[in-house]
């Protein structure tokens, strides 16, 4: 019988814990992006999820352009990706606000971007910028909702835009909106909720378009929401967790149809008790941010996690007798996102081996700016 997708015919050259990669898979979740927004021009997607160079070099063999990240680690390793349109969403403060200008100067080939929500912010980039002799592009991020970051419409939002416009050094494209709290698992509602996230959205394209006779760029939504914001016009959608996949988006999207890019290995080192086995997958190696279980085993049966440390998985099995110290399971992380920072390098499978890896530089908070 043909070994299953996920199995490694050189297993035994892997140390574990692990993460490996599958680049076949990500072709085809770059594929089902375009397809699901009809254009890969109108695709901004996150690169958080897998902080590769190597898989923003497919993206951009795709065809996409536009790129959104969250850190300067990020933006510097999509403009030594050559990527031509870069967002930060996030806004720049302190010491980043210079870091930011350096990797604008240094970069001259990508068009980078940040976000403002705050007048003091947007000052402080002008005077940068003016001092510097040069500009930067900025979106206004609007809070539509999901509370984390933002101004919301009814709290100066419009005034925001309007006073960043009137400032040298800044060219304002538009809107950033993350409606990251439309989360329903069932479709239909998850279009109400994002179409009633929207309003804010399009009461502020009416204002701008109002005030300057031209319509701002519009960037919304993450991988459970793109889908809807796709037959919505002029909005660019920015999934990211879809590149990668991950068990949690799985179970509650059903709909969705990508397929797991990473997977996590990992080895029985213990067998403490008889209905129990120690793994070495710990908080290091797998995100330690949802509630237990953290991994979905592909080639074990069900099984009771018992524990989670740094360096442990404890498992309740029926009969530990079944497994052998060193057996490999293959799991997939319920958060892919955080999971794949904690790695310094992931293993690239073709052929069903892995004869080479791809660091994970962008993990990092800095690079060189």
């Amino acid at each position: 019988m043909e070994n299953p997708w996920w199995e490694i015919d050189n297993i035994a050259e892997i140390a574990s814990p692990a993460l490996l990669v599958y680049p076949d898979h990500i072709q085809d979740n770059i594929a089902e992006m375009i397809r699901m927004v009809g254009d890969a021009g109108r695709l901004r997607p996150h690169v958080k999820t897998h902080k590769l160079g190597e898989v923003t070099a497919l993206q951009l063999k795709a065809g996409i352009r536009k790129f959104k990240c969250a850190t300067i680690a990020e933006a510097e390793m999509l403009g030594e990706s050559k990527a031509p349109d870069v967002l930060i969403a996030y806004q720049m403060v302190g010491p980043n606000q210079v870091r930011f200008a350096n990797l604008v100067e240094h970069f001259q080939d990508t068009k980078y971007a940040s976000l403002i929500d705050d007048k003091k912010t947007a000052k402080e980039l002008s005077d940068l910028f003016v001092s510097r002799n040069i500009m930067t592009d900025v979106f206004l991020d609007l809070n539509n909702g999901c509370n984390r970051t933002g101004i919301q419409y009814a709290e100066g939002a419009f005034d925001l835009y309007k006073y960043a416009v009137s400032l040298p050094g800044l060219n304002v494209r538009g809107i950033h909106a993350y409606d990251g709290h439309v989360r329903s698992a069932a479709l239909k509602q998850r279009k109400s909720e994002s179409n009633g996230s929207f309003v804010e959205v399009e009461k502020m394209v009416a204002e701008i378009e109002k005030e300057w006779n031209v319509s701002p760029e519009v960037v919304m939504g993450g991988s459970p929401t793109f889908g809807v914001h796709a037959s919505r016009e002029k909005v660019d959608c920015s999934p990211g967790t879809c590149l990668l996949w991950d068990w949690g988006y799985a179970r509650d999207y059903p709909e969705l149809k990508f397929k797991f890019g990473a997977v996590l290995i990992s080895r029985i080192i213990s067998k403490p008790a008889k209905n129990r086995i120690c793994l070495d997958l710990g908080h290091k190696a797998v995100a330690a941010d949802q509630p237990l279980p953290r991994v979905q085993f592909l080639n074990i049966p069900k099984t009771i996690v018992l524990g989670h440390s740094e360096e442990h998985l404890i498992l309740e099995v029926e009969d530990n007798s079944d497994y052998e110290i060193g057996d490999v399971f293959y799991g997939i992380p319920f958060h892919i996102c955080p999971t794949t920072a904690l790695h310094q390098r992931v293993g690239v499978v073709k052929n069903k081996e892995v004869k080479e890896y791809w660091n994970v530089n962008s993990r990092n908070r800095v690079l060189t700016f």
